[in-house]
């Protein structure tokens, strides 16, 4: 399965990605919104793990351009912007799951295989 990290915060996308891959998964990594939303618009992503605040575009718009473009693939919002009105935006606008930073890894590596499995099963 191949996923694709937008964060900006260096270490997050680094303990991200390392644990990700030890974990068995194939794993790119983007360090902007832009670059974040070529890479989920040209690769072929199984699950986007994507931070709202970026550099460029934010996280609100990846996912509104993703959904209008007609791309399904399954989108975990990983942030630190917590309120209830930041959890249903971010759920309304398309996303799929929503998780708050800080996080622990076993519940993002439960989540992103729940939204997996959910995938495969349509």
């Amino acid at each position: 399965m191949k996923l694709l990290i937008v964060e900006d915060e260096k270490k997050t996308g680094e303990y991200l990605t390392k644990g990700l891959t030890e974990a068995g998964f194939v794993v790119d990594l983007a360090d902007n919104g832009l670059n974040g939303y070529h890479l989920a618009m040209t690769g072929d992503y199984d699950l986007i793990i994507l931070d709202i605040m970026l550099p460029d575009v934010n996280g609100w718009d990846i996912v509104r351009m993703l959904r209008s473009a007609n791309k399904g693939m399954p989108i975990l919002l990983l942030t630190a912007l917590g309120t209830i009105e930041h959890r249903v935006k971010g759920l309304e606008l398309g996303a799929d799951d929503y998780l708050m930073k800080p996080f622990a890894f076993a519940e993002l590596l439960a989540r992103v295989r729940t939204l997996l499995r959910r995938g495969a099963a349509v």
